[in-house]
């Protein structure tokens, strides 16, 4: 089975962006407000029955391709038959993002009759000087004065006390659910999830929402315990840190993320027509430039070539810059040819069963 095309799927949201995004994918935006695309996406966005979801090159739903053959797709694996483990966005923020936190495992599992929680990362595309996230608490804070800070709409203070971790083009941050944060103005970053949708907005004035569109239909009762309020230490933070990205481009593949991300989604980077391996090359393949088998979605962030089966019998694809593909895990083991840089992201390392064994919070 071959990869499929992917046509660019900008989403509207609340906040302004999306012209690099346009740029990458050679489109022209319809308006400001298209900050979003959600690529390879088989879930749509909270509360919508087709928002967000990824379409292929002629029209049908990438979600109805894995249900109709999971096997083929994702190995068979899923918690769901259109389940890819995986859900990849590009984010593109002329504006900041409000404070907000999306909830774990256990509680999406408890409450939202999910698998499912919302542990994010982030890889920096471009940055305007000055760019930054905000993530996790820099000292511990009283459960009852976040209740009231967050009544109150108080975002000087909510960002007053959360970590402010200046980004550059090339870093990688991971945010654990559970964890409160935000996305500084001018950040542009391709975005890895857990497949789902599910916010808690802290601070909802800045965006269109109204504080009952803001506790997933739940309540802060129940949602607010899913809310840290624990502090993210320097070491901590650190550790959710990977610079991998800024090192030269290699063949491949080279793992961008910080090492526990792994079992949730990977993002790899790799090229063609450049040496194979690197410092931070992805265990077990580096050493013959493949990627590995799995469901992956892939953008091709710079010059042309071919994605090509290692499999005998199968069939290369050609991809160009900003060209997105979902590549099904039947395609098997693939490297890159000709001149082309590509970023594939996959669900986690050991996935699904990091999800049924529940230990992974």
């Amino acid at each position: 089975m071959n990869p499929l095309l992917l046509p660019p799927n900008p989403v509207q949201h609340f906040y302004r962006g999306g012209d690099r995004i346009a740029a990458l994918r050679g489109i022209v935006p319809e308006s400001d407000h298209q900050p979003e695309e959600w690529l390879g996406a088989t879930v749509s966005r909270f509360g919508e029955s087709s928002v967000g979801l990824a379409v292929t090159d002629d029209g049908s739903l990438l979600r109805d391709h894995v249900a109709a053959d999971p096997a083929a797709w994702v190995g068979g694996r899923g918690s769901t038959e259109s389940d890819t483990g995986i859900l990849v966005k590009l984010l593109d923020a002329r504006q900041r993002l409000p404070v907000h936190v999306h909830p774990p495992r256990d509680f999406a599992a408890s409450h939202l009759d999910c698998p499912y929680g919302k542990t994010e990362a982030w890889y920096v595309l471009d940055a305007e000087p000055g760019g930054a996230v905000y993530v996790g608490w820099k000292e511990p804070v009283d459960r009852d004065e976040l209740d009231r800070r967050r009544d109150a709409q108080d975002s000087e203070w909510m960002l007053d006390h959360l970590n402010r971790i200046p980004v550059e083009p090339g870093m990688a941050m991971m945010c654990p659910a559970g964890t409160a944060h935000a996305i500084g103005e001018g950040v542009f970053v391709a975005e890895v999830q857990e497949p789902t949708d599910f916010s808690i907005l802290l601070e909802w004035s800045v965006t269109t929402s109204t504080r009952e569109e803001s506790h997933l239909d739940l309540g802060f009762d129940a949602v607010m315990p899913s809310v840290s309020t624990e502090a993210l230490s320097q070491e901590q933070v650190a550790a959710l840190i990977s610079r991998a990205g800024q090192d030269p481009v290699s063949a491949g593949p080279v793992s961008l993320l910080p090492a526990p991300a792994d079992p949730y989604f990977r993002v790899l980077r790799g090229a063609s027509g450049v040496e194979v391996g690197g410092a931070h090359a992805a265990a077990g393949e580096a050493a013959s430039g493949l990627f590995p088998q799995s469901f992956a979605v892939v953008v091709a962030m710079s010059g042309e070539g071919r994605l090509v089966p290692e499999l005998a019998g199968g069939a290369s694809v050609g991809i160009r810059r900003g060209e997105a593909f979902a590549v099904p895990d039947a395609f098997g083991p693939w490297r890159v040819e000709g001149n082309a840089s590509v970023l594939a992201c996959l669900p986690g390392a050991g996935w699904p069963e990091t999800l049924h064994r529940g230990g992974v919070r």
